[in-house]
C-alpha cells in the first residue's frame, strides 16, 4: 500500500450540493476535483437513488460548476456555472434533463448566487451584488451589449461603513439585491430570457425563497442606524402579481437563511443578541397571515450548523435542518408549528450537505474511511423516539450511491482513528487519535497535536481535516485532534464556558488530551508538536506563549492581537464583543493579556506562520507583528504568505497552494523531530523537500 502524501490532494474528488428529483428517482450532485495548481474542475453528475447504476457526469468540463437545482417538473436542471470563460461571473444555466446542451440564461455583471425556481417553473431567483451605478444604468440585469464588461476598481478607496470587506474582496459600493429570471416552461436562451431586480435601495438582500407562484421571500439587512453593526434582519414577502413587498417579521442572528413552504409559513434562524457570538442558533417559524412564531429548537441544546439549511419536506409540514452532534453531524425534523419536539432523522458522520425528499433524505458525507460520498436514507423516523433518547438512522442505515475515490483508496493505507473521551480539570472531553501506518506499539512516535478554528465549531474524524490528518500520520507521528470548551455540539454550557478566556480554559482541555496520549509508552512526550489555524492559530499562539512544552509549532491564519483583529477584520469583531464582552476601549489592558501578542516576547518554541494575503477575517497585519517579535527575540521562525488567498486556503484555495501548506507544516515538524531524518527548514533551501520544489527541478531539467 502507498503512503497518503500531501500531493495526493490532486486526486481526490469529493460531492457537494446534493440534490433529490421530485420524483426522488435520482440525486443530481457536484463533483469536485482539483484540475491543476491552481483550479478545480466541478461538474453535475446524476445518480439513480435506488443505487442501481454508477453516477454519470451530466455537464461539460469547462470551468467550474455549482448549485444544482431541478426544476418543480424535474424536465431541467438549473444551475451556476463560469464555463467557457476565465472570470468571476458565474451566470444562470439550465441544461434539460432528457438530453440536449445547456443553455446561459444570465448575462449579468456579478456572480450568480442563491437560486431558487418559482413552483409553477417559469421562474429562477437570484441574488447578485452590483452596484448603484450598475442598476441606474440597467446593466445588473444584462451587460450582453457591453464589450468584455469590467467593474472599475476605485482608485482611491473611500469607505464610509463600518464593514466594508469580508471573505478576500472589498465590497467597493456593490450590495447584493435579489433577481428573478423569466425563463418559461421550455428551453431558453440569454436573448429570450427578462432578468428583472425586485429589490432597491443601499440594502444588502439575501435567501430568495418562494413560497407559493406569487410570493417570493427575502431577508434584507436593513435594521438599526447602521446595519453593519447589527445582526437584525427583516423578513419580507414580495409579491409578484402587485409588484409590492411586505415586510413580515425581524429577527436576529448570525445568518439570515429562511426557508418557506407553500401555505405561509416562513422558517428561519435566531439568536439572542446579547453576546451574540456565544449563544446557540435556534430555528424558529412565522405564520405569516396570523404573526404567530413557533419556537422549533426550544427543547434541543444544539444550535443549528452549516451543514444544511432548513428545509421544508415536500408536504410543507415538516421542516428539517442540521447541527453538530458530539463529533458527527445531525439531520433533524420537526413539525413547523412545534407541536412536537425535533426527532433525529440521521446521525451518520460529517455530512456536508442534505436534502429532503418524498421519502428520502439525500446527503454528502464523509467519514475516517473515505473523504467523501453521496448518501441516501429514508426519512421516515416513527420509531425513532424524540430528545428522551432517538439516535436517528446510522451510517448502516442508509444507502452508498457513489464510490468516487475507490481507486484511490484501494492503493493507500488509511488509518482507523481511536475514539477518546478523556477528563480534564472542567470535565469530559471528546477527541480521536490515528497512528502512523505500519505502527508498532513497542517502538515510539512523535504526537502532532492539532487545534480547531471557531472558535464555535466541532471537529469530527473526517470532514475537510481528512487528508492532512491522515497525511500527518502516513510521515510517522501520532496525530491527535479534539472539541476542547467553546467547541459546538456538545450543548450551549459548554460552548459558552470559554467566556471572556479564549486560551488558558481550551489549552486546560487539549492538555488534558496531550497528557492522555504521552502516558502511553509509544508517545514520546518530549516530541510534541502543535498546529491549528484560525482561532486554532490563536490558540497554538498562546499555548507557546505560556509553556515551552511543545517542540515545535504552526500557526496558521490566526489571531494574534485582539484589538488588531477588532479593527482589521469583517463582520466578526463581533467574537471580540460578544466571547469577551467588551470592546478595546473598555478594557484594553484585558484584551491584550488575553492575547498571544501579550505574552510573544515569552515564545522560545520555534514556530512557523502561515497566512494568506487576501484573509479579510483575520487580517495579516497582526501575524505581520507577531513575527517581528519572534524575530526580535531570536526564536526560530518562518513567516510564509500566500497571494490570492482568502481564510478559506486549507479547504478551498488553490490545489497547489493547499499542498504546499501541509508539507511546509509536515517539513517544520520534521525539523525538530528526533524521529525524522530532516535538517530544520530554517537550514534548507526555500522550497526543498516540497513539491514546489520538485516542479522547479522539473522545469531546469526540461530547459536544458
Amino acid at each position: 500500500m502507498a503512503r497518503i502524501e500531501a500531493a495526493d490532494f490532486h486526486d481526490i474528488a469529493k460531492p457537494g450540493d446534493v440534490r433529490l428529483s421530485p420524483d426522488g428517482e435520482q440525486v443530481a450532485f457536484v463533483r469536485k476535483v482539483p484540475d491543476d495548481d491552481e483550479s478545480y474542475e466541478s461538474t453535475v453528475h446524476l445518480v439513480p437513488s435506488d443505487g442501481s447504476e454508477d453516477p454519470r457526469q451530466f455537464t461539460v468540463s469547462e470551468g467550474g460548476d455549482s448549485q444544482p437545482r431541478w426544476s418543480p417538473s424535474g424536465d431541467r436542471i438549473a444551475f451556476v456555472s463560469n464555463r467557457g470563460k476565465d472570470d468571476d461571473r458565474p451566470q444562470l444555466w439550465i441544461i434539460p434533463v432528457g438530453g440536449g446542451e445547456a443553455r446561459q440564461v444570465t448575462e449579468v455583471p456579478a456572480g450568480v448566487q442563491g437560486i431558487s425556481w418559482s413552483p409553477d417553473g417559469t421562474r429562477i431567483a437570484f441574488t447578485q451584488s452590483t452596484t448603484a451605478d450598475e442598476r441606474e444604468e440597467g446593466l445588473d440585469v444584462d451587460i450582453s451589449e457591453e464589450d468584455e464588461y469590467e467593474r472599475e476598481t476605485p482608485d482611491p478607496r473611500v469607505i464610509d461603513r463600518t464593514v466594508y470587506r469580508t471573505a478576500q474582496q472589498y465590497f467597493d459600493g456593490a450590495r447584493s439585491h435579489v433577481y428573478v429570471a423569466h425563463v418559461g416552461t421550455a428551453l431558453a436562451g440569454v436573448d429570450d430570457v427578462e432578468v428583472e431586480r425586485v429589490t432597491d435601495g443601499d440594502v444588502d438582500f439575501a435567501s430568495p425563497e418562494w413560497g407559493d407562484a406569487s410570493t417570493l421571500y427575502y431577508t434584507a439587512q436593513d435594521v438599526g442606524d447602521d446595519p453593519d453593526d447589527s445582526h437584525r434582519y427583516s423578513i419580507y414577502a414580495y409579491d409578484t402579481n402587485a409588484d409590492e413587498a411586505e415586510k413580515v417579521h425581524e429577527s436576529s442572528g448570525w445568518g439570515a437563511g429562511i426557508a418557506a413552504n407553500g401555505d405561509g409559513r416562513v422558517a428561519f434562524l435566531y439568536s439572542e443578541e446579547d453576546q451574540m457570538s456565544i449563544q446557540p442558533t435556534e430555528l424558529k417559524t412565522v405564520d405569516v397571515a396570523s404573526g404567530d412564531v413557533a419556537w422549533i429548537t426550544e427543547e434541543l441544546d444544539r444550535g443549528l450548523g452549516y451543514e444544511a439549511a432548513p428545509q421544508w419536506g415536500p408536504d410543507g409540514e415538516q421542516i428539517h435542518f442540521s447541527t453538530p452532534d458530539e463529533g458527527k453531524t445531525s439531520v433533524w425534523c420537526a413539525p413547523g408549528d412545534a407541536s412536537e419536539a425535533p426527532s433525529r432523522v440521521v446521525r451518520p458522520g460529517a455530512v456536508s450537505a442534505a436534502h429532503v425528499g418524498e421519502d428520502q433524505l439525500a446527503f454528502a458525507m464523509s467519514e475516517w474511511d473515505h473523504p467523501g460520498d453521496v448518501f441516501v436514507c429514508s426519512r421516515q423516523h416513527a420509531d425513532q423516539p424524540g430528545l428522551d433518547g432517538g439516535t436517528g438512522v446510522s451510517r448502516e442505515g442508509c444507502r452508498r450511491l457513489t464510490e468516487l475515490n475507490d481507486d484511490y483508496l484501494d492503493d493507500v493505507d488509511v488509518q482507523e482513528p481511536e475514539e477518546l473521551h478523556f477528563n480534564s480539570e472542567q470535565g469530559e472531553v471528546h477527541g480521536w487519535t490515528i497512528t502512523p501506518e505500519d505502527f508498532d506499539e513497542d517502538d515510539s512516535y512523535p504526537l502532532a497535536v492539532e487545534v480547531h478554528g471557531g472558535p464555535h465549531a466541532m471537529w469530527t474524524t473526517a470532514g475537510t481535516m481528512w487528508h492532512e490528518f491522515q497525511t500527518l500520520a502516513a510521515r510517522g507521528y501520532v496525530v491527535f485532534w479534539s472539541n476542547p470548551r467553546g467547541s459546538t455540539g456538545y450543548g450551549t454550557e459548554y460552548m459558552q464556558a470559554i467566556e471572556r478566556d479564549w486560551g488558558d480554559v481550551t489549552l486546560t482541555d487539549v492538555m488534558a488530551g496531550v497528557d492522555l496520549l504521552t502516558e502511553r509508552d509509544y508517545v514520546d512526550e518530549d516530541d510534541v508538536h502543535l498546529t491549528g489555524g484560525s482561532f486554532g492559530g490563536f490558540m497554538t499562539s498562546w499555548a507557546v506563549g505560556q509553556t515551552d512544552f511543545f517542540t515545535s509549532a504552526v500557526s496558521q491564519r490566526g489571531v494574534y492581537d485582539l484589538t488588531g483583529f477588532y479593527g482589521s477584520t469583517d463582520g466578526a469583531y463581533s467574537l471580540v464583543e460578544g466571547d469577551f464582552d467588551t470592546t478595546p476601549w473598555e478594557e484594553p489592558e484585558f484584551l491584550w493579556e488575553k492575547s498571544p501578542m501579550g505574552h510573544a516576547h515569552e515564545v522560545d518554541t520555534p514556530t512557523l506562520l502561515i497566512h494568506s494575503d487576501d484573509d479579510y477575517r483575520t487580517p495579516v497585519c497582526t501575524a505581520e507583528l507577531w513575527h517581528r517579535i519572534l524575530r526580535k527575540q531570536g526564536t526560530d521562525t518562518r513567516f510564509v504568505r500566500y497571494p490570492r488567498e482568502g481564510h478559506e486556503l486549507s479547504r478551498s484555495g488553490e490545489p497547489g497552494h493547499i499542498v504546499d501548506r501541509i508539507e511546509r507544516i509536515a517539513r517544520w515538524f520534521d525539523g525538530y523531530s528526533e524521529y525524522q531524518d530532516a535538517e530544520r527548514a530554517l537550514d534548507r533551501e526555500a522550497n526543498d523537500g516540497l513539491s514546489a520544489g520538485e516542479e522547479a527541478d522539473g522545469d531546469d531539467e526540461s530547459e536544458e
